[in-house]
């Protein structure tokens, strides 16, 4: 404990500089954790949260015996959660490497301010942008098509709308930390594959990709912890919530976060979002084994 109290006096500079996120994270992140008992109590109001009687695993039955909605929702959120990952990462590469190398190489700080712009669109303002293009009535690409096609009232479009929304907000954002990594990389290699003859693509190949190996590794291993866990500005502002849309738009985030509005079954919505905790855990400590057995070097831990 001395030891501890000394080496904090001694580095008290860098300890002032991450107190504001500790505390931020203890706020946010820590201290509601408590609220995971809910989980396991049928709540009543009088009772408050610690006073409500224990219910053991029937918010966790309830979740699982609702069979149709249970496997709609599990399989929007993984099948949203692979298009993202699968798709973002290739863009994120591809756009950095343009950016940094080969296409956009001179326009390099103005499309950094562009892209990184959507990120701070909130999805509450991004809703209108796409009802202004997708509305039955006046929007853009339903009167291009004639009015034949009625988005907010047809599911089977909405995969691909979402994933075109989400790739406008986040390509550019993941890009540039990409590109950090990019402008790290030793000039002398590309030139010594110069001499050797490579082209650009081979450079590419052979010099820019397998350095953006770790990078590309701890950015997925980061994700696999959120496998169960979607944007909710994205999946239930943009769509607006609309029931007709549910088969192919709710995952479990914006399950949840109508379940909180339209009933007062807390404990139920609390063992929901607590078995997306528990999933994602359970698959990132699997994926960081796995790793770690083909690249340590690239384990987070």
């Amino acid at each position: 404990m001395k030891e501890f109290l000394h080496n904090t006096w001694r580095n008290r500079a860098y300890v002032l500089l991450a107190l504001p996120a500790v505390i931020i994270l203890l706020l946010f992140n820590y201290i509601p954790m408590s609220g995971l008992v809910l989980a396991f109590k049928k709540y009543d109001y009088k009772m408050g949260l610690y006073g409500s009687p224990w219910c053991g695993l029937d918010n966790f039955k309830y979740l699982i015996q609702s069979k149709a909605d249970f496997i709609r929702i599990t399989k929007n959120t993984l099948l949203y959660y692979v298009i993202f990952t699968a798709l973002g990462t290739v863009l994120n590469i591809v756009l950095a490497i343009a950016i940094d190398q080969y296409v956009f190489k001179r326009l390099g700080k103005i499309m950094h301010t562009i892209m990184i712009i959507p990120v701070f669109i909130s999805y509450a303002a991004v809703q209108f942008i796409v009802f202004a293009y997708l509305s039955a009535d006046t929007g853009i690409i339903s009167r291009m098509m004639g009015g034949s096609v009625r988005f907010y009232t047809d599911a089977t479009h909405w995969r691909t709308i979402l994933t075109i929304v989400k790739m406008w907000n986040s390509v550019g954002y993941g890009a540039v930390l990409y590109m950090s990594v990019l402008s790290g990389i030793d000039s002398s290699l590309y030139e010594a594959a110069q001499i050797d003859g490579a082209n650009k693509w081979q450079q590419i190949k052979y010099v820019t990709l397998p350095a953006l190996v770790p990078m590309t590794t701890v950015m997925l291993l980061l994700s696999v912890g959120n496998i169960m866990r979607s944007d909710t500005g994205l999946f239930y502002q943009v769509t607006r919530d609309t029931g007709i849309l549910y088969p192919t738009t709710q995952v479990i985030d914006s399950y949840v976060l109508h379940a909180i509005t339209k009933s007062s079954n807390f404990g139920f919505t609390a063992a929901t979002t607590f078995f997306q905790a528990v999933i994602g855990l359970l698959l990132m400590l699997f994926a960081n084994w796995t790793v770690k057995k083909l690249q340590p070097e690239n384990a987070l831990f």
